[in-house]
């Protein structure tokens, strides 16, 4: 972990992390140190089906308990949270066919932005768009895996207090690019997640429009702490940090196809 953030602020995450999970589960299942958050209705998507260990739990049981849990899905997905913990994980796992990634977890830095422009739009707007997107990023997928990972938006509803769907249009009317914004401001809490382009507004600023449109709304909402999470070995975590964001915790992913 590479963080000048606080511990108080980092439980802060954690706790809003679990929730986050929770609330947008059809159902969850405890077990020491974690639980199981799953959805039958989006079965295809990892995002609503997944283990999370956010305690101390046995590395030697879990996968045990992740084949159990998670035996009705072709896939199995843990996240691990704290670091001790999934490295006493990681040899079980992968001994049994998990590869490991990591989720930088980001927290803006900066001053908040002026309003980008971007606006505040239904999952009507977000369809079309959403599952080209899903074609363009996983070739040969079905018509209903995308029709999971574009309607499971309705699930992301629950996540939080305050959630807000955000896109900016292009200038001939299309949606260019969207993200969701969770806000919390009890807590002092935004979250921003699944910022994308459309392929053809590529290079025309306009992930940055939703961008700072979300910092601006959430700081006009009293939240303090405005994070993301972005994959450790693709590229975005780098234009994140230009736009103000540090790496402050990692997430560990275990994943079994």
């Amino acid at each position: 972990m590479t963080s000048s953030t606080p511990p108080s602020a980092l439980d802060r995450f954690h706790r809003f992390l679990r929730d986050f999970r929770r609330r947008q589960a059809g159902r969850t299942v405890d077990f020491p140190g974690g639980f199981a958050a799953l959805d039958d209705t989006y079965t295809h998507s990892r995002g609503n089906n997944h283990v999370l260990v956010d305690g101390a739990t046995d590395p030697e049981a879990l996968v045990a308990r992740a084949d159990d849990l998670l035996g009705h899905l072709p896939y199995r997905l843990v996240y691990v949270v704290p670091d001790e913990v999934a490295a006493a994980c990681r040899g079980p796992l992968e001994r049994a066919g998990y590869a490991y990634s990591a989720l930088y977890v980001m927290r803006h830095t900066g001053p908040a932005p002026a309003h980008g422009g971007a606006r505040e739009v239904g999952l009507d707007a977000l369809r079309g768009p959403a599952g080209a997107a899903w074609r363009r990023f996983v070739p040969g997928v079905s018509d209903e895996e995308v029709h999971h990972l574009v309607e499971r938006r309705e699930a992301r509803l629950r996540g939080a207090e305050d959630v807000r769907f955000l896109a900016s249009y292009a200038e001939n009317g299309e949606v260019a690019s969207w993200a969701d914004l969770y806000l919390d401001p009890k807590a002092g809490i935004a979250h921003f997640e699944d910022l994308v382009t459309a392929e053809e507004h590529l290079g025309e600023g306009h992930a940055g429009r939703v961008l700072d449109t979300a910092l601006h709304l959430a700081a006009e909402a009293g939240c303090d702490l405005r994070h993301l999470t972005a994959s450790a070995s693709n590229w975005p975590h780098r234009w994140y940090r230009r736009k103000g964001f540090e790496v402050v915790d990692t997430i560990h992913c275990f994943e079994r196809v």
